[in-house]
């Protein structure tokens, strides 16, 4: 398994922006699709966004298209999302995920293998 690290989180107001990191390590990174989580207090983990292995495919949850962005660099085994716009529905623990050998279209936590300890993200108004 891949063994991934997130970063990045922190406390911004609404409107703001941060960028989230996950750095990969262990395991041929181009191998794994990779996806973004969040799991707000009380609630269940939900998709945020994906990207394929060649970075081809992009999937979004509703709530991010438009203001997240998902990228991963192969070469320096690490994946980001970018995030603006942020308002307090978005505060949450945010999960790197990789998937070995997926498409990058799932949105199912239970596909994904490997995770991130996770990243806080607070936003306040």
């Amino acid at each position: 398994q891949v063994q991934l690290v997130d970063s990045g989180g922190g406390s911004v107001q609404a409107g703001g922006s941060l960028t989230l990191s996950c750095a990969a390590s262990g395991r041929t990174f181009t191998n794994y699709a990779v996806a973004w989580f969040r799991q707000a207090p009380g609630k269940e983990r939900t998709f945020v966004a994906s990207i394929s292995r060649n970075s081809v495919y992009k999937n979004y949850a509703d709530s991010a298209k438009g203001r997240f962005t998902i990228a991963r660099d192969n070469a320096k085994n690490s994946a980001w999302l970018q995030m603006n716009s942020l308002n307090p529905d978005d505060t949450a623990v945010y999960y790197c995920a990789a998937d070995l050998g997926g498409s990058g279209s799932s949105t199912n936590p239970g596909q994904y293998q490997s995770w991130g300890q996770g990243t806080l993200v607070t936003v306040s108004s």
